[in-house]
């Protein structure tokens, strides 16, 4: 069934909100890349578990960084593959440091640079030291933030740094002019960097943002209402504000509740048929008086290359499995 927005939107701009050419783009590269293997299944076949995975949004998995970020769907993929594959870490009350959740960050997308790992451990920890502990939760909602807004929060870095040092521009439209009429910007030179900026100044040059860039941005009503009670801010506190915010985390779509972050039924119920599965064969298991299970039938199971795998992946593994099986022999005289 079409949705009114594709009805209502021309067909160049439709493609474009959704990102379908890079989609394309991407799936013909793989086409490519492994024509090989593809043959076997058919491309017809191809396209449809490529465009399947991208709606289940499991398409992100161990590929490079550069097509993770490429799409806001990819980054929302991202995320709540990374909530769904770490969330026991939360569960069973683990604490890491900010080079330990970056390793796990790696092992869904290899090259995932440290940099914005970083920015997220520090809205966190504010002036702590890099290498304190944070919790699951703390670190995945401020992650959040700085990697799916990255672009809006580097704009929004520089205009609290203009602001603060008076170096912004000398003239702001006022929001609730419908004159179009200016007034001038006071320059803090004179206030403390501690006490952050003025909330509504600092809000009117980020609606002004959020109606003039292409990328994405915090919807700006939530932003307006996180801001009203505040008279100054500093800049990591607004970023604490949104990762704290649970209007604009629905807003964006990609986790859950903080109260519902642990809670995930149809990942809980594959883990236990896999559970039931692995205990199933243990108990049905025959062994002999003496434990030796040398004479079980050993258990033959097809394995298919997927041809839409990633193909630095299948070098990923190929490389690991090349790795050295030298042993020594302590016996040998």
């Amino acid at each position: 069934m079409l949705s009114p927005e594709r009805l209502s939107l021309p067909g160049p701009e439709y493609l474009a909100q959704r990102h379908v050419l890079t989609y394309m783009e991407d799936a013909v590269s793989q086409l490519l890349e492994n024509r090989e293997d593809i043959s076997q299944y058919g491309i017809a076949r191809f396209f449809t578990e490529y465009f399947n995975s991208v709606r289940q949004g499991t398409h992100i998995l161990f590929r490079e960084f550069s097509f993770v970020q490429a799409t806001p769907h990819n980054r929302a993929s991202f995320l709540r593959t990374f909530w769904r594959c770490f969330r026991t870490v939360g569960k069973n009350g683990d604490l890491l440091t900010a080079q330990e959740y970056h390793c796990l960050l790696q092992l869904l997308c290899p090259d995932f640079p440290m940099e914005l790992t970083q920015k997220a451990a520090r809205i966190v920890l504010m002036d702590d030291a890099m290498d304190c502990l944070m919790s699951f939760s703390d670190f995945l909602f401020a992650f959040q933030i700085q990697f799916y807004y990255s672009e809006f929060l580097e704009s929004v870095a520089a205009i609290y740094q203009d602001l603060l040092a008076g170096k912004n521009p000398n003239t702001v439209i006022v929001p609730t002019s419908s004159s179009g009429q200016h007034r001038q910007r006071q320059p803090p030179n004179d206030c403390n960097p501690l006490d952050g900026v003025e909330a509504s100044l600092f809000y009117q040059c980020l609606e002004s943002l959020c109606d003039r860039s292409k990328y994405s941005c915090p919807p700006c009503a939530l932003v307006k209402e996180m801001l009203s009670t505040a008279q100054r801010l500093t800049f990591y506190g607004f970023l604490l504000a949104l990762a704290k915010d649970q209007g604009i985390n629905r807003a964006l779509g990609a986790l859950p509740d903080k109260g519902d972050l642990f809670l995930d039924p149809a990942m809980d119920q594959e883990l236990e048929k896999l559970i039931a599965q692995v205990s199933g064969l243990a108990i049905s298991a025959p062994t002999s008086s003496s434990g030796d299970t040398a004479n079980l039938p050993v258990r033959h199971s097809p394995r298919i290359n997927s041809p839409w795998k990633p193909l630095h992946h299948r070098r990923k593994m190929d490389a690991e499995s090349e790795g050295s099986n030298e042993e020594t022999d302590s016996s040998e005289n």
